[in-house]
């Protein structure tokens, strides 16, 4: 099953068991041009279930599903790219803080972006740069990277009290959902997720850079070596002490992350790790371009070899 395939086939169960949701966006009725997000849904939309297709006004619709939620309602946004996301940062910071600091939000609102992280799709930002927006205002953020945190994201947030941002990736919505297997951990609100657990190494990977972090697992593992894999699927610094332990146990720190921003979450991570005096880290990130208006793939070319010989030296 492709990624897309999967996280909508997750969707219409939670639909199906809701009542009142309100779902919107850009052609949700017929699935997003972008990979398919949302078809199927329209047939589930019965009783007070709404299903509405809008116009691209997204400060506004931001706007409508914060009043969903002041009214005691549940609301999904289901946006094309991230990049229109800026044209709601109004809401998402000033607006968000008079509702958070009322307590007086009682229902839900949920934005699902799709997440730019290959090249360029179009004459604007093309921005794979989530965990800016979170950061703003400590909004929650979330990844879907692979079959077990689709599941256990979105029947934890998806229409739960409170307001979040859950983001897909845009490079997998054609390929296969891949299935990790099992986790040896992962905390109750799914911002934490360890795949393997192992002594010569510990890989931490952040926004959708999980596949990458499998692959250099799978490297380890052909020289004999046994590594803790980590998937941090929040957007904002959080409690580091499960992969700080792991990291001590190991002495060996692999830090991936494939966002595009200045400001990446791994670094809150890199600075605590480094007060353990650990044999080695290893940081692999996007690397920026000087001319800011040059689009670049976020899709990273990695030796695993060489960094996996690298990290056992």
């Amino acid at each position: 099953m492709k990624y897309a395939e999967h996280i909508n086939s997750i969707l219409k169960g939670l639909v199906a068991s809701s009542d009142g949701l309100i779902i919107y966006g850009q052609n949700v009725t017929e699935g997003s041009r972008i990979g398919g997000l949302t078809r199927g849904l329209d047939t589930l939309m019965k009783g007070k279930k709404k299903m509405i297709n809008t116009t691209n006004s997204e400060n506004s619709l931001v706007g409508f599903g914060f009043g969903v939620m002041l009214g005691g309602g549940t609301a999904a946004f289901f946006m094309k790219q991230l990049d229109f996301l800026f044209l709601g940062i109004d809401q998402l910071v000033n607006t968000y803080n008079i509702i958070r600091n009322s307590g007086q939000a009682k229902g839900s609102f949920t934005i699902v972006p799709t997440v730019v992280d290959v090249a360029n799709q179009g004459p604007h930002s093309s921005s794979n740069n989530f965990s800016d927006f979170c950061s703003m205002a400590r909004i929650q953020g979330f990844t879907i990277t692979n079959k077990y945190d689709a599941q256990k994201v979105l029947t934890t947030h998806f229409g739960a009290p409170g307001f979040r941002i859950i983001g897909v990736s845009h490079r997998f919505l054609k390929e296969d959902i891949f299935d990790p297997g099992v986790p040896v951990f992962t905390d109750k609100e799914v911002k934490l997720v360890q795949y393997k657990d192992g002594t010569d190494a510990t890989i931490a990977c952040f926004n959708f850079s999980f596949p990458y972090g499998w692959k250099l697992g799978q490297e380890l593992e052909k020289l004999g070596k046994k590594p803790a894999l980590w998937n941090v699927n929040y957007m904002t610094p959080i409690d580091w002490e499960p992969i700080l332990i792991s990291a001590k146990k190991t002495g060996k720190l692999v830090v991936i992350d494939d966002s595009n921003s200045e400001n990446l979450s791994c670094f809150s991570l890199l600075a605590e790790a480094r007060k353990l005096n650990l044999k080695k880290d290893v940081v692999i990130t996007s690397k920026p371009v000087d001319n800011w208006f040059s689009p670049v793939s976020s899709v990273a070319s990695v030796d695993y070899a060489k960094v996996a010989r690298d990290i056992i030296s």
